[in-house]
């Protein structure tokens, strides 16, 4: 051997980076009672390995050995206490073993790592993927041994004991992929035994898209579950494939299978989420579609395959109709335009009949997508006869219950040729809004509008079956039905004149106007729009976006009947310069824009709360 050649063979020894020392560290006591997903983490990485070898090929006939079997092989010595899995994929070079195992290169790995340092439990291991490193669980010693598919590419090892480096040297490998020896710890030993190993590949692994084989027996799933009958899939294997694919423990809300072969040839299946956000270190709110063709995965991500109201939905999309050249980046036109559109159709189908069907699982579904939807009908204009069907509101006609559009409008009063909404910060304010005070007097329902996304969606909601949506601030509101209550006594007019004056003093410009309501019962004002004001809807957007936003000037509308307002009018007669009278004023002025929503910052009024306050004990004393 000459020197060169002896240089080349001398093991190298490389130190971990930081963040990997720490993960170590941590993985040694965290994983103790969760460490069999080492082996779902292993055959990971070479299901990844064996699909970028398989897209590789169709591009580049470079590569070696293009017509090797692609499939994961796992054995074991129990004697000798070892594992060994081995794969046919696409292999790495010494410098790519050195990039790839010695360094952290995912963000979301340091976001685990902090939440690890901080974790009290050791089972939130088995609830996000922590890479290769969790095999030092189970392992005191890993070697890595693999070839690059690359022509004339040299096999490189890799090998650790978990301690603060590793080595790298050249190998010997005939042909090209990874193989992977774990020497298992005093305590590990149980995971060398076959049965084990099919146990946790059954439970981790069992849909992975190629063959595991254990010995000469294969341990996962023969045919793809997309590809499979409905009928011949269980509950349990849906929900385990679900927990593979996106890593989220909690079942589904609802899946979707389809399986057509006209007018394309399509098998999918498609999850709604549980929750908006999921994922116990991610948190995230957006799913994946991952776009296969004859079960050679084509995208990680398709996104296009869904409009963007439908982001949330996870799955799996199969077509022999997409050409397997596609771009993984890009999503080419033709096929792809006409699954979207199947998928579209049979999610709002699936949806509409969740809705008619299943009326407490749907509104578990809307309040955790619905602004998903009400964000399509902003943006997406040719989405809205599809969507509004879905849509659900809270409203004056039942405390808990939500109600469509289409049942509101079974609900019209006589007379009633509109759809009124009034808009909140949140649920309770809605509810309080001094806006409903006629509507609660004539019997007539109110949609609860409280979501972030609903003044952006009334942007483009103005209609409804023939009806008009209208906003219960408008001033000008003429109402159907009548009003049985008895008014109770209002301010004389000379009274009322006075108290209009002072609160114009002490509001100033804030307010355009000061004037008697003809509708408020129950509420001492209410703030509405000039005639000439620009779009409410895009007022609260504006605040909402924090955009320039102004409190914009209102008219304040005072019920000349309300106690408060009587003993008001009578302070300012009695005393005219009591410094609790502007004080009163500014609440009444900030209470009335919390019920807006136009409040920009409701902790200004604490001040004035805590003078009415020690102003009332005073009194008292």
């Amino acid at each position: 051997m000459t020197t060169a050649e002896h240089a080349a063979n001398t093991p190298a020894t490389v130190p971990f980076k930081a963040e990997v020392k720490q993960l170590l560290n941590i993985l040694s006591a965290a994983l103790y009672t969760d460490r069999e997903i080492f082996l779902r983490e292993l055959i990971s990485n070479s299901s990844d390995a064996l699909r970028r070898v398989q897209f590789a090929l169709l591009t580049d006939n470079t590569l070696s050995e293009p017509e090797a079997e692609l499939e994961i092989r796992l054995s074991s010595d129990d004697s000798a206490h070892t594992i060994t899995l081995s794969d046919s994929g696409i292999g790495m070079t010494q410098d790519e073993m050195v990039t790839t195992l010695g360094t952290i290169a995912q963000s979301g790995a340091r976001a685990a790592l902090e939440q690890l340092e901080k974790a009290q439990r050791s089972d939130i291991i088995g609830q996000f993927g922590v890479g290769f490193y969790s095999v030092f669980a189970v392992a005191d010693k890993v070697t890595v041994v693999s070839r690059s598919a690359q022509p004339d590419a040299q096999a490189a090892q890799w090998e650790s004991t978990g301690d603060d480096a590793f080595t790298v040297a050249s190998a010997e490998r005939e042909h090209r992929g990874t193989t992977v020896t774990l020497h298992l710890k005093d305590d590990a030993h149980e995971f060398a035994q076959t049965w084990r190993l099919k146990q946790i590949i059954k439970k981790h692994s069992d849909f992975v898209a190629f063959p595991i084989m254990v010995g000469d027996e294969q341990a996962n799933q023969k045919m793809a579950l997309w590809r499979r009958a409905p009928r011949d899939v269980t509950d349990e294997q849906y929900n385990d494939f679900y927990r593979q694919l996106t890593f989220d423990f909690q079942p589904p809300l609802k899946r979707l299978h389809i399986s057509t072969d006209v007018p394309l040839d399509l098998h999918a299946v498609l999850f709604i989420p549980a929750t908006r956000e999921r994922g116990l270190m991610e948190r995230r709110t957006e799913g994946k579609i991952k776009l296969y063709s004859r079960n050679i995965l084509i995208q990680e991500d398709a996104p296009d395959l869904l409009p963007k109201h439908f982001r949330f939905i996870e799955g799996v999309v199969d077509s022999e109709d997409v050409p397997l050249n596609v771009s993984r980046e890009t999503i080419q036109r033709g096929p792809q335009q006409k699954i979207a559109k199947l998928l579209n159709g049979r999610l709002v189908r699936e949806l509409n009949d969740m809705a008619e069907e299943e009326p407490d699982s749907y509104a578990t579904f809307f309040r955790e997508f619905g602004p998903f939807l009400k964000e399509g009908i902003a943006l997406d204009p040719q989405t809205k006869d599809d969507l509004v069907k879905l849509l659900r509101f809270n409203s004056t006609a039942d405390e808990t219950a939500v109600v469509s559009l289409a049942q509101y409008k079974e609900r019209l009063i006589e007379g009633q040729n509109e759809i009124y909404y009034v808009l909140g910060n949140d649920l309770p304010s809605a509810r309080r809004s001094p806006h409903l005070d006629p509507f609660y007097e004539r019997k007539i329902e109110v949609l609860l509008f409280h979501d972030v996304m609903d003044s952006f969606m009334l942007n483009n909601l103005h209609d409804f079956d023939g009806l008009k949506l209208r906003n219960a601030d408008d001033p000008d509101i003429t109402l159907p039905g009548s009003d049985t209550t008895e008014d109770a006594t209002p301010l004389a007019a000379d009274e009322f004149e006075r108290l209009a004056v002072r609160f114009k003093d002490v509001l100033g410009e804030r307010i355009t106007e000061v004037r008697q309501s003809k509708v408020l019962k129950g509420s001492p004002a209410r703030l509405v729009s000039p005639a000439d004001a620009p779009n409410r809807n895009m007022e609260r957007v504006q605040r909402l976006m924090d955009r320039d936003y102004s409190v914009p000037a209102k008219i304040i509308e005072l019920n000349a009947s309300h106690p408060l307002l009587h003993s008001l009018a009578s302070m300012l007669v009695a005393h005219p310069d009591d410094a609790l009278l502007p004080v009163i004023i500014e609440q009444i002025y900030a209470n009335a824009l919390v019920l807006e929503g136009l409040h920009p910052n409701p902790a200004d009024m604490v001040p004035h709360i805590q003078q009415l306050m020690e102003a009332a004990v005073k009194r008292q004393g």
